[in-house]
């Protein structure tokens, strides 16, 4: 085997601006929106609550649901990771690929919501869901696809901010209303005896400086494990 500096990178590695999305245009559309009003809407640097809790596992297949600009899924990557990062905004995902370029690191980019990326069942070692906007559903997809996604063994990992789940949607001005999402108390409503509940707390939250939502003082944390 001989080397080549100039071979191209695999196309899991990469992702381009036209890359096919499949999910609601819309979420896609507001989230777009977002990222494209700032150039960093978040810290550049992995969520607190994940660099503790991955601190005592062993490197395997991770999904990084919701991976934003890049940063967990970066950070895993160069742990020892093999990473799928799934995203719904591809102004996100353009600059989470440009990080894991510069870091020189690989990661399998899916341009998609969780509940239409038909992911294979059973196949990532830990599911990672760090502050996730997943919409609620009265059959709880998502909360569905989290579960079904974390092979027997494996790890889902659930990280949200304390005290968002019980605001009222007239305590601010931002139309958020806390019972159109997906929170950690839901899924461990249906974590069933195939499971087992190793982290279910609330604890001071360890933020990185610096970018949107780093005025949460607290998170919510859910750590279960798959046993079959």
């Amino acid at each position: 085997m001989t080397d080549d500096n100039g071979a191209a990178p695999p196309a899991w590695d990469t992702f381009l601006p036209g890359d096919a999305y499949v999910g609601d245009a819309a979420v896609r559309a507001e989230w777009d929106s977002r990222y494209a009003d700032r150039q960093q809407l978040w810290s550049g640097r992995p969520n607190g609550a994940l660099v503790a809790e991955v601190a005592g596992l062993t490197p395997g297949r991770v999904l990084d649901v919701g991976c934003g600009e890049g940063a967990d899924a970066v950070w895993l990557a160069r742990g020892g990771w093999d990473v799928t990062a799934l995203e719904v905004s591809g102004v996100a995902l353009e600059r989470a690929a440009g990080h894991a370029r510069d870091a020189g690191v690989a990661v399998r980019w899916v341009h998609a919501s969780l509940t239409e990326a038909a992911l294979p069942p059973g196949s990532f070692d830990l599911v990672s869901a760090q502050y996730p906007a997943l919409l609620r559903t009265p059959d709880a997809a998502a909360e569905r696809a989290l579960l079904a996604a974390v092979a027997p063994g494996g790890v889902l990992l659930l990280v949200h901010h304390a005290g968002m789940e019980t605001q009222q949607a007239h305590d601010n001005d931002s139309g958020f209303d806390p019972a159109d999402y997906v929170w950690p108390s839901m899924v461990d409503a249906l974590l069933t005896d195939d499971w087992t509940v190793e982290v279910n707390e609330q604890r001071p939250r360890v933020a990185p400086d610096g970018g949107a939502g780093a005025h949460h003082t607290d998170d919510l944390v859910l750590r279960a494990r798959r046993l079959r």
